[in-house]
């Protein structure tokens, strides 16, 4: 049932035009599994609370007899146009990709890191495509989905890296015959303290129309957090949507993005969903692991209340936005 809704969804619209899942058959009792490859691509906003798993554990409880397998790529602090040097590359096109190809990728970041001693991050890739030529056959996969963050690198409309950097990982996940999912970060409007005056929207709204501009010609689908988190502080400003020593989303906004995600993958509300805990994976600076970057618990469990506005908000705000880029 849910293959079906899918396929007719995906008749129904110009930029969908493959099915995202893979369907198993069980001959010997005649079951239908469905089954969904993730690939996220990001920095800590995408690490921070094991956002890949909580999107996995919402996908899974939302629909039931679908089984989700997640996969990441992740550099602390980088941008899309980072992880093109770092071979990310390599990773979306991992069901075709040759021996020769991650060979030559480990070869380029050897030269920077002789180039640059410093170049940590090159170090990293390094070793992460070293890993990935090693277990090359596990990786041979076929995506069906690739998450492609954004981070401070969409701000300056059209001549922002995420907006040349986005279409190439698309060009990729979709020449495998993924779908995209941009994953719209919002550290600048992110707050920490509940708010006492009504957030300021234009400056998101003007945003929103450039990542709405890029989406359409990319054929892409969104999770746009900086609307997403205005609504939130618009509908909720007892809440707050980033830690106050640190300034990553806290457990808050990291529900919010799994919802919002959730909705951009299936196109569904999340309302509904029984997920209802976020544990983040960074500790109070005394080293206690049972407390969070701001002294408090390192899992939040929701109150009913707060769990259904958070998921019904997410889905106001992306049908929202779907409205919006179809203006």
């Amino acid at each position: 049932m849910l293959l079906r809704k899918l396929k007719q969804r995906l008749k129904s619209t110009a930029f969908l035009a493959v099915t995202s899942f893979i369907i198993i058959c069980d001959a010997a009792c005649g079951k239908e599994n469905e089954s969904l490859e993730i690939l996220f691509i990001g920095n800590s906003y995408t690490g921070r609370h094991n956002l890949s798993k909580v999107v996995e554990a919402m996908a899974e409880a939302g629909n039931p007899g679908l089984e989700v397998n997640v996969s990441t790529v992740i550099y602390g602090g980088r941008r899309l146009v980072d992880h093109w040097r770092l071979g990310t590359a390599n990773f979306v096109r991992s069901q075709k990709i040759g021996v020769s190809e991650i060979e030559k990728t480990i070869a380029s970041l050897e030269k920077a890191v002789a180039e640059n001693p410093k170049d940590n991050h090159a170090k990293s890739a390094i070793k992460r495509n070293q890993e990935f030529l090693d277990n090359l056959d596990t990786w041979r996969k076929k995506w069906d989905i690739v998450v492609l963050q954004s981070y401070r690198d969409d701000l300056e409309g059209e001549t922002s890296p995420y907006m040349q950097y986005a279409p190439k990982f698309a060009k990729l996940a979709s020449d495998q015959g993924a779908r995209v999912i941009l994953y719209e970060t919002t550290p600048a409007t992110q707050n920490a303290q509940p708010l006492t005056e009504a957030p300021e929207g234009a400056i998101v709204m003007e945003k929103e129309n450039s990542i709405a501009a890029l989406a359409n010609r990319i054929e892409a689908q969104v999770a746009p957090m900086a609307l997403i988190g205005y609504r939130c502080q618009s509908e909720r400003p007892d809440l707050t949507l980033r830690f106050v020593n640190d300034a990553h989303l806290n457990h808050t906004m990291a529900y919010l993005t799994a919802a919002t995600l959730y909705a951009a993958m299936f196109d569904k509300s999340p309302e509904g969903l029984p997920v209802d805990s976020i544990t983040d994976i960074r500790f109070f600076k005394s080293g206690d692991k049972s407390r969070d970057r701001d002294g408090n618990s390192i899992t939040r469990v929701f109150s009913k209340k707060d769990r259904a506005d958070l998921q019904r908000i997410a889905w106001e705000g992306y049908s929202e936005f779907e409205r919006m880029r179809r203006k």
